[in-house]
């Protein structure tokens, strides 16, 4: 990996934890972050699957070590990320890294995060609890996330990487 991508990388996780500090829907146990998601759906048409999940995954730690997300991060990016990744690699349509991002945050991590709450947080609540805090901030940031790529698709940054 290029120390270019790597710092590509870093600023993502950097934009994703700062905008976490400043835009958030409280939804009970659970923290939704919008620019997560935004950044899910960057990072899957910038850089592919592998650093995608890679700038997820960190971010989600980042998050949790500071205080600004809950152990929920982690699904609640990673899956979207990957999805977002996998939509994108194989369409090469933006709109459809933002459906990736979507049905992986909105549908999948709130169905995961049933189980993972109750082993690692020690509370019992249904996939209902979690859906659509899940998909209003999935959605949300999905949108940016394919507004953003639109507007990155002509500069010289994104020519360094996969063709938007």
């Amino acid at each position: 990996m290029s120390v270019r991508k790597l710092t590509v990388m870093a600023l993502l996780v950097a934009i994703a934890v700062a905008g976490s500090m400043f835009v958030s829907i409280p939804t009970g146990i659970a923290r939704a972050y919008p620019i997560q998601h935004a950044v899910n759906v960057v990072s899957a048409i910038l850089l592919g699957p592998v650093p995608a999940v890679v700038i997820a995954f960190v971010t989600a730690l980042v998050r949790i070590f500071t205080g600004t997300g809950s152990l929920l991060a982690i699904p609640g990016s990673v899956i979207g990320a990957f999805l977002a990744a996998i939509a994108y690699k194989y369409s090469h349509k933006a709109w459809l890294a933002g459906i990736g991002e979507i049905i992986g945050t909105g549908v999948i991590a709130s169905l995961v995060a049933v189980p993972y709450a109750k082993i690692l947080m020690g509370t019992s609540v249904t996939a209902l609890f979690f859906m659509p805090a899940f998909l209003v901030s999935s959605t949300i940031g999905a949108v940016l996330g394919v507004i953003i790529a639109a507007s990155l698709r002509n500069t010289v940054f994104a020519k360094h990487f996969q063709t938007i």
